[in-house]
């Protein structure tokens, strides 16, 4: 095995691109924006000043989310695995420079949706659309998050 060079990352990513896994195909056949309105229905709180951290967006929250029900993972796992994974880090909508939310940042969403009772909303709206594409049943999704 050579040195690597330059573009070896580059061709790497572009060859299991072409290869359309699984988190890829269903990144792009679920329209996450859609679910910002019921996002912010649970997410939006009142800042009473700039200071502190800026607010993670919903949407790189409720990827995550995913992620946890399909693969089974605890909070602490959901961080390491996004944090490990490539796979996961890019399903989420993040890069390599980018900050990965924390587990307690994920179980914090996780509760704020459950409060503002929207959370079995927005999985069922994630099953239809897994539905009407005629994707694989994602019953253990919602399920999980009843």
């Amino acid at each position: 095995m050579g040195q690597r060079d330059f573009w070896d990352e580059e061709h790497r990513i572009h060859k299991l691109h072409q290869k359309k896994p699984t988190l890829t195909a269903l990144s792009e056949a679920i329209p996450w924006e859609s679910f910002r309105p019921l996002l912010e229905q649970g997410y939006c709180s009142e800042r009473k000043n700039n200071a502190g951290r800026k607010r993670i967006d919903p949407i790189i929250l409720i990827r995550m989310l995913v992620l946890q029900q399909l693969f089974n993972l605890s909070d602490e796992a959901l961080e390491f695995q996004v944090n490990d994974r490539r796979s996961f880090e890019k399903f989420v909508g993040l890069d390599v420079m980018d900050a990965i939310p924390d587990a307690t940042t994920v179980a914090f969403f996780r509760e704020r949706l459950r409060n503002a009772g929207v959370i079995e909303e927005l999985f069922v709206c994630f099953e239809q659309h897994l539905r009407a594409q005629g994707r694989v049943d994602s019953m253990c999704v919602t399920s999980a998050l009843a």
